[in-house]
Parts: C-alpha cells; structure tokens; sequence
C-alpha cells in the first residue's frame, strides 16, 4: 500500500484525485504502479485501477490477469470493481471506503454480487487513515 500511496501523491501533484494503484503478479512480481490520470489523459475511465490493469495485462502478454493481486487506495467504483472481476484478478486489497460511489462494500458489493461472473476476494481498510488523509487535504485545498 506505501507504493500506492506514493503514487497518489503523485496524482495529487499533477491535480488529480489522489487514487494510487499497484498490480502485483501471481508470483509476487511488481507489474505496474499506476494513478488517476483521466484529466492528463482527457479520459474518464483512466481511473488508477484502470491504468493497472492495462499495464499488467501489457506485461503478461494476456488480459486475464489470474492470480494478480491489486492494491488501490481508495475502495473502487462500480467501473472498476467490473473491470476486476472481468480481469479474472485474484484479489483486492484497498485502503479508504469510498461512501459515495465505492463497489466493493459501501454503496454496493459487486464483487459478491450473485450475476457476477467471477469472484475476486477483497479487503479494505489497510492503511485507510493515511489513504483517507490524502484525498481529504485534496479536496479541503480544492474547496478551499
């Protein structure tokens, strides 16, 4: 989690919302390290999760990233959650509950919804204040 935090204060820097994300491979391997860039990229899937996936897909040579485990730190939106599952992802692991649009838990449970077609084990929390921190002081400077 401190190499997706690391690359959300990187976002934060470069104006984006400060979402880090990092894909490691079913052996452990680091596969991409990656952050929100949907204004740098005038994209609105390039969300951190989105970017990690296409780099570690990139790297492996597949779009089934089986047995790779993403850490993000903030829980993902209905758009990524789907795109994990698609992905055939073993795990997430994310740090702040998004109470407004998270997929995983918050707002809804995509990843144990029932017409899901693949099942991705999921834990949030880990290094949530930090995480948390970061994308209040974002939007408190934004606001402010």
């Amino acid at each position: 989690m401190d190499l997706a935090l690391a690359q959300a204060r990187l976002a934060a820097a470069d104006g984006e919302v400060p979402v880090g994300a990092v894909l490691a491979g079913p052996d452990g391997r680091l596969l991409a390290q990656c952050r929100n860039a949907p204004v740098a990229l005038r994209d609105p899937t390039a969300h951190a999760e989105i970017l990690a996936l296409r780099a570690g897909g990139a790297a492996l040579g597949n779009y089934r990233l089986n047995g790779c485990v993403l850490a993000v730190t903030l829980e993902p939106c209905a758009m990524c959650a789907a795109a994990l599952a698609h992905a055939r992802l073993a795990g997430v692991v994310y740090g702040a509950a998004d109470d407004l649009a998270g997929a995983v838990i918050s707002r809804a449970e995509y990843l144990d919804a029932p017409f899901c077609n693949h099942r991705v084990w999921h834990m949030g929390g880990v290094r949530a204040e930090a995480c948390a921190a970061l994308l209040r002081d974002f939007f408190e400077r934004k606001r402010g």
